[in-house]
């Protein structure tokens, strides 16, 4: 059974930065598209952030040039660099290959002074 494991989530200030950790447990994400998805209480879960096996990267509108999503397939990881953060961005957090595997728990991201 793969599993996904997001941590690095938290309570920050508007304007602050975390870094967010998605690690598989199995060497599921070296050859797939990774996501990171978001989803806020009461919304749908929504994509922001996608990065494919070459390296190249997507982003949503309302993430561009504040967040970074990237890869170390020796480590099974994927990482999600916030910065800027707003309170709009708080949500749960979780990531997920391309075709989807079973979810995770999520990590919670928090934006509030």
């Amino acid at each position: 059974q793969v599993q996904l494991v997001e941590s690095g989530g938290g309570l920050v200030q508007p304007g602050g930065s975390l870094r967010l950790s998605c690690v598989a447990s199995k060497s599921i994400i070296t050859f797939y598209r990774m996501d990171w998805y978001r989803q806020a209480p009461g919304k749908p879960r929504e994509l922001v952030a996608s990065i494919n096996s070459g390296g190249s990267t997507n982003y949503a509108d309302s993430v561009k040039d504040r967040f970074t999503i990237s890869r170390d397939n020796k480590k099974n990881t994927v990482y999600l660099q916030m910065n800027s953060l707003k309170p709009e961005d708080t949500a749960v957090y979780y990531c997920n290959r391309f075709p989807i595997v079973p979810w995770g728990q999520g990590t919670q991201v928090t934006v509030s002074s």
